[in-house]
């Protein structure tokens, strides 16, 4: 392993650890009536904007050439904030829980799949286990304790499974599967910083329009100081830091390997749980978290398109189709 694809692995790692901890900060947050989902969203693009913009006047600028990379910025804003984010939202509030996590096991397959469409990666048998290996893992995590005879998810109401919901997170996969595989070019291409700035301001200006009149009904002076550490945490860690470190991962590892990361959420969100004593340690859980990790390196032995994938060097995409060919 290059020390590129090592720095690439602790990137995506730290990036997962970070998400998973996301998850049941964003749920005690969203518990309290002042903040809801789409807050929730606004404050992760809008601030994420503020910040990336910040943070661009202390780093080395950097000129965008090609003034037709401000329309692949936008759409690759598209497909990895807006509609994966916004469309995910929507649907866990139309469905259940444990569909939406489900779910979200399916990005890596979905990744493999359109890696091999658009850019010919090859689906090796390594790379299928893997990917299988991983789903089998963090399957486990979500109903080891039914399999143990506790108690299935509880389902409350007004969140039982809904097949609209369920499409609508499915489709949120889908559309960042596309993000890493048909913009891969593109986050090779310029520092995150950069492409950050400008996926994140592109897709404010279309958020403007949906958010503005939930923003300004916001009941701001009811939400506590809890609430608003809450709300920090998603914006700086779970939004600023991730989206950061992200695009150096995706710069040196294959969309399949970086998609796999996505498994390693619920393991932090399980093992926080287990923390805070909202769950149980047991057997299954190590046999889960031992299944994900034996993916994660399946995964990454499986052999790559480009040879230069595999020692960390950046290779050009050779092939590609639809909104590959926005990238020159």
């Amino acid at each position: 392993m290059t020390k590129e694809q090592r720095l690439g692995h602790v990137s995506m790692l730290a990036a997962s650890i970070m998400w998973g901890l996301m998850a049941p900060i964003s749920k005690a947050a969203m518990n309290s009536d002042a903040v809801s989902a789409m807050l929730v969203a606004d404050v992760r693009i809008f601030g994420a904007a503020i910040l990336f913009w910040i943070f661009s006047f202390f780093t080395k600028g950097e000129k965008i050439k090609d003034k037709t990379d401000y329309v692949r910025f936008f759409f690759a804003g598209l497909f990895a904030i807006l509609l994966n984010q916004c469309v995910y939202v929507t649907g866990v509030s139309m469905t259940s829980p444990v569909d939406a996590s489900i779910i979200t096991t399916t990005l890596p397959i979905v990744t493999m799949i359109f890696a091999a469409i658009f850019i010919k990666e090859p689906v090796t048998g390594l790379k299928a286990g893997g990917v299988l290996l991983g789903a089998c893992g963090a399957l486990l995590l979500i109903f080891g304790d039914h399999i143990l005879g506790g108690s299935a998810p509880v389902v409350r109401s007004g969140q039982s499974s809904n097949l609209t919901g369920d499409l609508l997170c499915f489709f949120a996969q889908c559309s960042y599967a596309v993000y890493l595989v048909i913009f891969r070019n593109l986050i090779k291409k310029y520092h995150p910083v950069t492409l950050m700035k400008w996926m994140f301001t592109f897709s404010s200006i279309v958020m403007i329009p949906m958010s503005a009149r939930s923003l300004a009904l916001t009941g701001w002076n009811s939400i506590s100081l809890t609430e608003y550490a809450e709300l920090a945490y998603v914006l700086i860690f779970g939004t600023f830091l991730c989206y950061l470190i992200v695009p150096v991962g995706q710069k040196h590892l294959r969309p399949t390997l970086v998609a796999m990361y996505n498994y390693v959420q619920p393991v932090v969100a399980t093992a926080v749980a287990i923390i805070w004593g909202m769950d149980t340690f047991n057997i299954l859980k190590v046999l889960a978290v031992g299944l994900i990790f034996a993916g994660v390196i399946l995964v990454n032995r499986s052999k790559a398109r480009f040879p230069a994938d595999d020692n960390g060097r950046t290779a050009a995409l050779r092939s590609g189709s639809g909104l590959g060919h926005l990238r020159k």
